[in-house]
C-alpha cells in the first residue's frame, strides 16, 4: 500500500509540476513590437498616422474586429474557433498525416490562437516540436484571453505583406478606408493575406490572390453569410493594387501628439470635415501670400463651451522644402504678439474702473523714458475713445494706457490668463509689452481667447459668479482628463462686465477705410475679432470669437522674414473670416446686465460727467467705475455778451461777462483733434482790451517731453545731427521765441518747430510768445558725437 502511495503522490507532484509549468510558460506580455503612433477624430475615423520605430505600418491593437472581416477569417483559417480550448485535434490529426505522408510539414492545422502564439514567437522554425509547444501554450493563451480578445490579437499582428502589418493599416494601406467600411470581397482578400503574406502580394500573383479570395467567398455563401448575389459581385471587385498613403490631415498635431504618446492611439477633439476645409482654406490662401513670399500660415478652430479643438493646421504645405519652415508647427511656436494682447488691456482697465469706453486716450507724439511708440499708419487724432483705440488698434494711446495701468500689473494678469511666453520680467518688456515685444504662440492666446469667451458665455449658468474652471487651455483629447486649468485666484481682473465691453468694441464693424476688406468680412455675423502685426510685417495675427467658437490664425515666415504690405487685416483676417463661414450660425452673448451699471458721460470728453458737462450720455459700465474720475476737459470760462471773445473783471463789467462752459483740450491734444474733428471748438481768443490770464495753458511741448533725454546721432557726412522741438499753440498764428538758457535762438510762426543742437548736458527751455505767455521745460543731451 505504501508503494500505490508513493505512485499516487508521485503522480500528484508530476501533474502540479506540470502545471505549473504551463500555467506560467506563456510571456506576460506576448507582443513588444513598436507600433505607429495613430491619431483618430472626434468619430474614432483616421487623421493620419506615423510608421513605427522598426519601420513597419503596424497599429496598436484594435478592440472590436469589423463582422465581415471575422466570419471571413473564421471560415478561412478556423471555422470551430469558438468551439476548441485552443487547437483542434481532428485538424492536428489531419494535418500530422498529410504531413507524414509527403515527408515536410505541408498543413500546418493551426487554429487562429495557435498562430496568435506563432506570431509571439518571431522566427521560430515550422517542426512538430515548435507545433507541439504552439498547442500546449495556445491552451494556456485561451486561459487568459477571451475569444474576442485573442481575435483582436490575430488582427491586429497578422503579417498583410510588405511592411504592413494588422488588420488596421492593412486596411488603409490596400483600401485607404478603414476596417468596417470594408466589403466582402475586401475583407476577404484580407482574411487570406496573412496565410502567405510573402507569397501572395497585392499588385503581384494576381490570379493565385483572385482564386484564393473567391474559394473563400464561396464558402462564405455556402454558411450562408451571404447570398449568391453578393458572392457573384464580390468576385467581380478588382483586388488592391499598390499600397496607398495614408491620410496625413493632421500632419503637425500628430508630430505634437507622438512626443509624449508615441507608438499609441490617441482620439483626438479633430472635426474631419472641418480640418479638410480648413487645411483646404489655409492652402488657398497661401498661394495668394506667396506672392509676396510669405510661406507659412497656420489656424486653429476651438469650440468655447469645452475648450476642444476641431481644427489645427500648424502649418500651410505650400511647399515641401524645409528651407521655408513648411515642418514647424507653428501653433505652438512663440511669435511677436503685434496688437493682439491690446484687449486682454482693454479688460483689465475696464474692469477696475480707470478707463471708460467712451474715455478719450491721447493720440499725440509720445515720449516715454526713450520709448517713442508709432502708429500704424503715422497720423495722430489727438483724442480718441478707448473703444476706438481697441477696434482701431492704435499703437500711441495703447502705449499710454498701459503705462497709466502699470506694466507689472499687466505683464502679472498675461500670466495668470495661462501666457507662459511670457517668461522674463516685467522691466525687460516695458511698455513695448502692448505693441509686439513679448512672444505668444497661437495655441495659448487662442487659448486665452476662448478661455474669456467662455467666462462671459456661462455667467447667466453660473448665476453670475466666477468660475475658475472655466480659464484652461484648449485640448484636442477627447478625454477630458488632459484639459489643463490655469491656476488663477479668486479676482483675475476679467469680469463679465468688461468681457462685454471688450467683445462690443471689438464687434464693431466701424473700421476705418484702411483696413481694407473689413466690409466683406463683416458680413459674416457679429464676431469679436482682433487682428495684430508685429514689427516689420513679420507677424500676422488674426483672432475672432463667437459665443460657441474661436478662430486663431497667423501667417508669416518661420524664418522670422518680415515682408512689406504683411499686416493681420491683409492676410491674417481673410483666413479666418472664411474659417468662420464653415462654422454654425451662433447666438451673441448675453449681456450680463447685473454686471453693469448705467452712468452718465460727458458727451465730448467720455469722461463721467462733471458737473460743467451740460451735454450727457448714458452708457453701460462696470461697477468699479462708477468711482471713475470726473470729465476734467469741462471749464468755465468768461465771454463777452457777443459771445465771440473772452473777458475777465479788468475789462469788463460782471454784470456784462457771460459764464460758459466749455471743452478745452490741452494745447498738444488740441492741435491734431481739431483738424479731425471739425465740430470742435478751439478756445475764444481774449479781447484786445483785455489782459491774458494765466489759467489755462496757451502751449504745450510735443517734443521733448519733461526732463526727457536726447540722444543726437551722427548723420550720414559725419557731421552732429539736430533734434527737432515741436509746441503746440492754442492760436497757431501766434508769433513764439525761443530761449535756451539765457540765449535767444529764435522765433517760429505755424508751425512751430526749431531744430536745435545743443551741447551736453542739461538745459533750460524758454517759449514766449507774442502775449507774454511763458512755457518752460528742462530736458538733457545726453550723447553728440561731433569728432
Amino acid at each position: 500500500m505504501s508503494g500505490l502511495k508513493k505512485k499516487y503522490l508521485g503522480l500528484i507532484v508530476t501533474f502540479i509540476c506540470l502545471f505549473l509549468v504551463w500555467y506560467v510558460s506563456l510571456p506576460s506580455r506576448l507582443f513588444d513590437d513598436p507600433t505607429s503612433t495613430v491619431i483618430e477624430d472626434t468619430q474614432g475615423e483616421l487623421l493620419g498616422a506615423r510608421i513605427a520605430e522598426d519601420g513597419q505600418w503596424r497599429f496598436p491593437i484594435i478592440e472590436e474586429v469589423p463582422l465581415r472581416f471575422k466570419l471571413a477569417l473564421l471560415q478561412f483559417e478556423d471555422r470551430y474557433f469558438y468551439y476548441h480550448p485552443g487547437f483542434n485535434p481532428f485538424s492536428a490529426i489531419r494535418a500530422l498525416v498529410q504531413n507524414l505522408k509527403e515527408g515536410r510539414i505541408s498543413q500546418g492545422g493551426s487554429t487562429i490562437s495557435m498562430q496568435v502564439i506563432r506570431l509571439s514567437r518571431k522566427g521560430k522554425s515550422r517542426t512538430i516540436p515548435e507545433k507541439i509547444l504552439e498547442i500546449v501554450l495556445a491552451t494556456r493563451l485561451e486561459m487568459r484571453y477571451t475569444k474576442h480578445e485573442i481575435l483582436c490579437l490575430y488582427a491586429s499582428y497578422a503579417p498583410f505583406g510588405g511592411n504592413v502589418v494588422g488588420l488596421d493599416a492593412a486596411s488603409w494601406r490596400y483600401y485607404g478606408r478603414p476596417p468596417h467600411d470594408l466589403s466582402w470581397a475586401e475583407a476577404a482578400t484580407l482574411a487570406v493575406l496573412p496565410n502567405a503574406p510573402s507569397l501572395i502580394f497585392p499588385g503581384r500573383n494576381q490570379e493565385a490572390l483572385t482564386a484564393k479570395r473567391n474559394r473563400l467567398l464561396d464558402k462564405l455563401l455556402a454558411a450562408g453569410n451571404i447570398d449568391s448575389l453578393t458572392c457573384n459581385l464580390s468576385k467581380l471587385e478588382p483586388l488592391p493594387g499598390r499600397p496607398l498613403p495614408l491620410p496625413q490631415l493632421a500632419s503637425h498635431l500628430l508630430d505634437r501628439i507622438a512626443l509624449n504618446y508615441q507608438g499609441q492611439r490617441v482620439q483626438t477633439t479633430i472635426n474631419t470635415y472641418l480640418q479638410q476645409r480648413a487645411v483646404s482654406i489655409v492652402e488657398e490662401h497661401s498661394r495668394v501670400l506667396k506672392a509676396n513670399h510669405v510661406y507659412n500660415a497656420a489656424a486653429i478652430i476651438i469650440e468655447v463651451n469645452t475648450g476642444n479643438v476641431l481644427a489645427y493646421v500648424g502649418n500651410s504645405r505650400q511647399s515641401s522644402s524645409n528651407e521655408n519652415g513648411a515642418q514647424v508647427d507653428v501653433i505652438n511656436a512663440p511669435r511677436s504678439t503685434g496688437s493682439i494682447l491690446k484687449p486682454f488691456l482693454y479688460i483689465a482697465m475696464m474692469d477696475e474702473g480707470s478707463v471708460l469706453p467712451t474715455t478719450l486716450i491721447p493720440d499725440i507724439p509720445t515720449q516715454i523714458a526713450g520709448y517713442s511708440p508709432k502708429n500704424f499708419h503715422p497720423v495722430y487724432d489727438g483724442a480718441v475713445p478707448a473703444s476706438q483705440v481697441l477696434s482701431r488698434s492704435l499703437n500711441v494711446p495703447s502705449v499710454r494706457m498701459l503705462r497709466d495701468y502699470g506694466i507689472e500689473k499687466f505683464h502679472y494678469m498675461l500670466q495668470e490668463l495661462g501666457m507662459t511666453t511670457i517668461s522674463q520680467t516685467p522691466s525687460h518688456y516695458g511698455l513695448s509689452l502692448i505693441l509686439g515685444g513679448a512672444e505668444g504662440s497661437l495655441w495659448e492666446l487662442a487659448g486665452v481667447y476662448a478661455s474669456l469667451s467662455r467666462v462671459l458665455a456661462n455667467y447667466r449658468a453660473n448665476h453670475g459668479s466666477y468660475n475658475p474652471g472655466d480659464f484652461h487651455m484648449p485640448t484636442f483629447f477627447q478625454d477630458d482628463r488632459h484639459v489643463k486649468t490655469m491656476p488663477l485666484h479668486d479676482d483675475p481682473g476679467v469680469s463679465a462686465g468688461a468681457l462685454w465691453l471688450c467683445w462690443e468694441a471689438l464687434a464693431s464693424v466701424n473700421r476705418p477705410d484702411s483696413e481694407s476688406g473689413w466690409q466683406v468680412m463683416s458680413s459674416q455675423g457679429k464676431i469679436a475679432w482682433k487682428t495684430g502685426t508685429s514689427f516689420g510685417g513679420r507677424d500676422a495675427w488674426a483672432i475672432g470669437s463667437t459665443r460657441d467658437y474661436v478662430v486663431g490664425v497667423w501667417t508669416g515666415n518661420a524664418s522670422g522674414e518680415g515682408r512689406p504690405g504683411h499686416t493681420g487685416t491683409g492676410s491674417a483676417a481673410p483666413i479666418m473670416f472664411e474659417l468662420f463661414g464653415l462654422l454654425p450660425g451662433s447666438a451673441w452673448f448675453d449681456q450680463p446686465y447685473d454686471a453693469l451699471e448705467q452712468i452718465s458721460v460727458c458727451r465730448q470728453s467720455g469722461y463721467r460727467a462733471g458737473m460743467n458737462c451740460h451735454e450727457t450720455d448714458m452708457i453701460q459700465v462696470t461697477r468699479r467705475a462708477l468711482q471713475s474720475p470726473p470729465c476734467p476737459y469741462h471749464q468755465l470760462i468768461h465771454m463777452d455778451t457777443t459771445m465771440t471773445f473772452r473777458v475777465n473783471s479788468h475789462c469788463e463789467n460782471v454784470s456784462a461777462i457771460r459764464q460758459v462752459s466749455w471743452f478745452v483740450l490741452p494745447p498738444a491734444i488740441e492741435w491734431f483733434y481739431k483738424y479731425r474733428n471739425p465740430l470742435y471748438k478751439p478756445l475764444p481768443p481774449y479781447r484786445a482790451d483785455c489782459h491774458q490770464e494765466s489759467g489755462i495753458p496757451v502751449m504745450e511741448l510735443i517734443y521733448p517731453g519733461e526732463g526727457q533725454a536726447i540722444y543726437i546721432p551722427k548723420e550720414l557726412d559725419g557731421k552732429p545731427g539736430m533734434a527737432v522741438f515741436e509746441v503746440a499753440h492754442r492760436q497757431e498764428k501766434k508769433t513764439i521765441y525761443w530761449h535756451i538758457g539765457e540765449d535767444y535762438i529764435g522765433e517760429t510762426q505755424t508751425p512751430h518747430r526749431m531744430a536745435l543742437n545743443p551741447p551736453y548736458g542739461y538745459h533750460l527751455l524758454t517759449l514766449v510768445d507774442e502775449d507774454g505767455q511763458r512755457l518752460t521745460r528742462v530736458f538733457e543731451i545726453v550723447s553728440r558725437e561731433d569728432s
